[in-house]
């Protein structure tokens, strides 16, 4: 009988940013584009539809892959495709994503849920990530999702900043 993965992830962190300008910042590419990749990496997106059963495709892509750094579809990228499946507005945002790879270790979907609570500071963001690929290391992983959530602060706290 074959064993399923069952491993969850998550971080978070508080924001000083209102709770509505962090929720369109996960709805809109040109946003996402500039928060989303992980240190070291840039993002591109083919295709993004932000509503409840809509679908996106994007890559991660590696600054310096030139040094072979490999990724999960080509040396160098992680190509992904997702589906919005929940979008409760300015609370909670559910997806389910899949890596485009040949490599078997990365066939499986993995449903991220982030969540967003006002707190007197701002915005607490707690994104959980289920079903998390077991090729996909931990530490990674953990890295990754910090890098990211770091990089929505500087996006949405430095708007904060100008518009005060």
């Amino acid at each position: 009988m074959e064993q399923k993965n069952e491993r969850i992830d998550s971080a978070s962190r508080i924001i000083k940013a209102p709770v509505h300008r962090i929720y369109l910042a996960f709805l809109d590419p040109m946003a996402i584009v500039k928060w989303r990749p992980p240190s070291g990496m840039e993002c591109e997106i083919y295709e993004f539809e932000p509503h409840v059963g809509g679908k996106y495709r994007m890559a991660f892509k590696y600054i310096n892959a030139e040094q072979g750094v490999e990724g999960k579809t080509t040396v160098g990228s992680d190509v992904f495709q997702g589906t919005f499946v929940e979008l409760v507005p300015d609370r909670k945002i559910v997806e389910r994503i899949k890596f485009k790879s040949d490599d078997p270790v990365y066939d499986k979907e993995m449903t991220i849920t982030t969540r967003l609570t006002p707190v007197s500071e701002g915005t607490e963001v707690t994104i959980i990530a289920e079903d998390v690929p077991e090729a996909i290391k931990k530490e990674d992983h953990d890295e990754g999702m910090q890098s990211s959530l770091e990089n929505l602060a500087q996006f949405t706290e430095f708007e904060n900043r100008i518009s005060s």
